[in-house]
């Protein structure tokens, strides 16, 4: 977690609290140490948020403290609605919690008035989408991604056929018919894209690999948009 959504969610905790919090139950909560949250309590407090206690006793927010509302315009509010419930048709678990928590904090600090709005946008979005898959956390994938880490996965092709591969994940493509792992693939010497949803089996393994400061990104793409005509 980033040190900024941090703090911001010791401020929403605190706002919902009825009693003070101790550092040891916000550490907890947020999965760090209780010297960390020492440390932005004192950050918090340094920018004129009005926190009050202390080490030991617990903290509280002083009434009447809010975040300053974001100012959205109708077309803006209405494709933070859309595009996150368009995120519950990729089959992604962890992308799908991460977009009802980003509704949850711009709700929060939108003005009274569009908070309504917000939650009840007059918009449809089909469910039907990307199957999910049962056995491959995207959430590991995207983690793998961005760290520039190998992952060994058991793969079943569309005639059956099982194998077990050391790929590169280099991007994560989400359609509406399946959601694709692309990468270079060791096995084949290759670009390619492994369906989420036949994958069986998959580890994140501690070798990295080298993107050549976006090259196989780059090439990718290329790839990509020549398959799909575009």
């Amino acid at each position: 977690m980033r040190r900024g959504d941090r703090l911001f969610d010791i401020i929403q905790v605190l706002r919902t609290a009825g009693a003070p919090v101790t550092a040891a139950t916000l550490a907890e909560r947020l999965e760090v140490t209780v010297r960390t949250i020492y440390r932005d309590v004192a950050t918090l407090q340094a920018r004129r948020v009005p926190i009050e206690g202390a080490p030991g006793l617990g903290y509280v927010l002083r009434r009447g403290f809010d975040l300053p509302p974001l100012m959205f315009t109708s077309e803006e509010i209405e494709a933070i609605a859309v595009g996150a419930r368009l995120v519950g048709r990729t089959g992604d678990p962890g992308l799908q919690d991460a977009a009802d928590s980003v509704l949850s904090k711009v709700t929060v600090v939108l003005p009274v008035a569009l908070r309504a709005y917000l939650a009840a946008a007059p918009f449809y979005v089909s469910s039907s989408g990307a199957p999910t898959a049962d056995s491959a956390d995207l959430t590991a994938v995207r983690q793998a991604i961005r760290a520039e880490r190998k992952l060994r996965i058991a793969y079943v092709d569309e005639k059956e056929a099982g194998t077990e591969r050391t790929i590169w994940p280099i991007a994560v493509a989400y359609y509406t018919q399946a959601t694709l792992i692309g990468a270079w693939c060791e096995l084949r010497r290759d670009y390619r894209h492994f369906r989420a949803d036949r994958i069986t089996a998959l580890r994140v393994l501690d070798e990295g690999y080298p993107s050549d400061n976006g090259r196989l990104m780059a090439e990718w793409q290329a790839l990509r948009k020549d398959r799909e005509g575009a």
